[in-house]
């Protein structure tokens, strides 16, 4: 249980009794996926008399969620420098300084940009925000076998600024809170599991499966498997791919459901015309009615 007499509880006390406690989320870009649809979910719910949550992305590209923010009252900083390694060096933590200086003071930086929340939090500590969190989405250790020396110890670099510079880190799973806080993450309080919530309201409206079906193409008495998720190696199409192989030999009325985008689609879309199951598979992309096919 955290201290209700700590210095920031204390400090946040006084905040909200004068203004709200100010939030900026850090993330690539509100598509609608994962780690965003959470964040939707976050402040659709909050309190925004307590709570000022804005958005700080990296892409000048309109996401599916940009319209929605807005209307609640929330920004969007769209950096036309995006986090990289070889480039923007000192172009991104310039435009990052401006957004804190001209639209602060923020209150709480919360980053979700992978081993790059180091940087994000070093330059959010430089320009005084006392609350940095690092959200750890991933294990991306996996990944080390297959760099060049030169990012690994980039890599290095950012993992020591996250020791160095989060007053807090989240991590969805054990093994993304090791390979980002390290295997002894257990033993230092910053560090900790937050599973994400959902808001289950949508999943109990009451829906006509059968003109899903109909929609869909799908047989109504097709046996289903769905599934929704990037078409990111971490979601691992390719083994779910062969399952439905495996089960369309035993059950030929068998439909898979795949929602979602990603950089991998035209490669799965690839292996199922290979396995021959182009007329079993079904490829939706990006739904905003995810509860309503579920």
């Amino acid at each position: 249980m955290n201290n209700l007499k700590s210095p920031e509880n204390q400090t946040a006390n006084k905040i909200t009794k004068t203004r709200p406690i100010r939030i900026l989320q850090i993330v690539g870009g509100m598509h609608r996926a994962g780690i965003e649809t959470w964040l939707m979910h976050i402040l659709r719910n909050i309190d925004r008399d307590l709570f000022q949550i804005d958005f700080m992305v990296h892409s000048l590209d309109p996401c599916e969620y940009d319209d929605e923010i807005r209307s609640l009252g929330s920004r969007i900083f769209a950096s036309p420098y995006p986090p990289h390694p070889n480039r923007h060096i000192w172009t991104y933590p310039a435009f990052f300084r401006q957004i804190l200086q001209e639209y602060g003071p923020y209150d709480v930086v919360h980053s979700h940009s992978g081993y790059v929340n180091g940087n994000t939090l070093r330059i959010a500590k430089q320009a005084g925000v006392p609350v940095r969190i690092a959200h750890a989405h991933n294990d991306a250790s996996h990944l080390r076998a297959q760099q060049p020396w030169k990012r690994l110890l980039y890599w290095d670099l950012l993992k020591w600024w996250i020791d160095r510079y989060a007053t807090a880190g989240l991590a969805c799973s054990r093994r993304a809170a090791s390979d980002m806080f390290g295997s002894r993450w257990k033993s230092d309080p910053r560090w900790q599991i937050l599973y994400c919530g959902l808001d289950l309201t949508p999943f109990q409206e009451q829906v006509d499966s059968t003109q899903i079906r109909a929609e869909l193409n799908i047989p109504a008495d097709a046996f289903v498997i769905g599934h929704v998720g990037r078409f990111e190696p971490q979601k691992n199409h390719r083994f779910l791919i062969e399952i439905a192989g495996e089960i369309a030999e035993r059950e030929p009325n068998m439909r898979l459901l795949l929602i979602g985008n990603g950089s991998l689609r035209p490669e799965m879309e690839e292996r199922v015309a290979q396995l021959g199951l182009t007329d079993r598979v079904i490829f939706v992309g990006v739904r905003s009615d995810v509860p309503r096919l579920m």
